[in-house]
């Protein structure tokens, strides 16, 4: 791989957008995104969003999630920490800590399984309902974040 090739090297930039491309795809997403926080609460869904574009890398996510975040009253001190939340865990629930931890075993998923451990604290923490809204919550932030990555978004666009 050149320098060139390497989007942590240097500035990269936008490849292509999807919306105008794909404006199906896109407004399913969309469709898709507000479906799956529905019933959640909105602070949750902000970190969770945060954490799993933290994880994959996708800036434009990262940026637009903790404005967004910030804007909803998010404090500060809880987005800085948020990439060492366990470490932190005394600035999160223990409902947002099961909702990280299931966050990241669902995103890092080419770790392997979801763990049991991790499932059974996100289920001890949540309803049936609101489990398959997080897990379909974690599962479209990973698509969006794909989209991002991908199309090498840029931060501060939004």
């Amino acid at each position: 791989m050149t320098t060139n090739e390497n989007p942590r090297q240097g500035h990269h930039h936008p490849r292509i957008s999807i919306a105008p491309n794909a404006p199906e795809v896109y407004r399913a997403m969309v469709a898709l995104d507000a479906a799956a926080k529905k019933g959640l609460d909105p602070a949750l869904v902000h970190l969770v969003k945060i954490r799993a574009s933290q994880i994959n890398h996708c800036a434009f996510c990262i940026d637009m999630h903790i404005k967004e975040a910030r804007k909803e009253g998010e404090t500060e001190e809880r987005v800085y920490l948020l990439n060492a939340w366990e470490e932190a865990a005394g600035h999160y629930t223990a409902k947002e800590q099961a909702a990280l931890a299931l966050t990241e075993a669902v995103t890092v998923l080419t770790d392997g399984f979801v763990p049991d451990a991790v499932y059974e604290r996100a289920a001890g923490q949540f309803e049936e309902a609101e489990l398959a809204q997080l897990i379909a919550l974690i599962t479209t932030i990973n698509a969006w974040n794909r989209f991002g990555v991908t199309t090498r978004m840029t931060p501060g666009q939004v």
